[in-house]
């Protein structure tokens, strides 16, 4: 069976209903970045931090699975699917992705806020419903549990893994990502020589990736839609 592997990002889940720091000026629903999603700012105000990720997962939570995560997770009759994404949703699993690997964490879970938990082997924690709390949810090590998110400035800790992955691929599929945020960007460069790879974004170009990729200008729904049609039809003869 041919692996497949698709990496994820923020368009992906713009059409259900989730939205993107990068589609409002740097601004995420009217937060500033480094006032949300730095560790500097979890130092200087872990109580508007914690809130602002309460809202991002009772959002998340209202949200569904799209078209499009409906049709990778359908990919997995025909292929040895991994997705790799950007998404800290969880709309991948909801839609029946088994094989899910989060570059930049998971919201539905926390981890222990203590310094340089990323040198020891992390624990992470379900989170049930949508609220995380400074005064009542604690980890192991007595620390306030805060969201399983890897915020800017942070290490990655997937992307060694990913990059295995995608090493592997014989099918590559880039989809909803503006391939702007590095490191985890630079994982299309190393797909294998013979990998057939597609790009499905409305500014999809060659100006962000490869010759190798086959641009498909269009959403993500739509774009799962053509290609999962052109996938399906040829993987019998493969």
């Amino acid at each position: 069976m041919q692996k497949l592997v698709v990496f994820s990002g923020a368009g992906m889940s713009a059409e259900s209903g989730i939205r993107t720091f990068r589609d409002a000026d740097g601004l995420w629903e009217n937060y500033a970045i480094e006032d949300v999603a730095t560790p500097e700012a979890w130092a200087r105000q872990p109580d508007l931090v914690q809130r602002f990720y309460n809202e991002r997962r009772k959002q998340i939570l209202a949200a569904q699975p799209n078209r499009a995560h409906e049709l990778i997770a359908a990919l997995q009759d025909y292929f040895d699917v991994t997705v790799i994404t950007q998404n800290i949703d969880d709309l991948h699993e909801r839609a029946g992705s088994q094989d899910v690997i989060h570059l930049h964490g998971n919201i539905r879970f926390a981890k222990s806020s203590a310094p340089n938990m990323f040198e020891q082997q992390e624990q992470y924690y379900p989170i049930d419903g949508w609220e995380l709390r400074l005064d009542r949810d604690f980890a192991d090590d007595g620390s306030p549990l805060r969201p399983h998110v890897v915020w800017f400035g942070e290490a990655v800790p997937e992307y060694d893994h990913a990059q295995q992955i995608v090493r592997l691929a014989d099918i590559f599929i880039v989809i909803g990502s503006t391939l702007q945020v590095y490191p985890v960007a630079g994982l299309i460069h190393h797909i294998p020589q013979h990998c057939r790879a597609f790009y499905i974004d409305p500014k999809a170009s060659h100006t962000a990736v490869p010759s190798q990729y086959n641009l498909i200008q269009t959403t993500a729904t739509q774009g799962m839609t053509e290609l999962f049609t052109q996938l399906t039809a040829s993987s019998s003869n493969i």
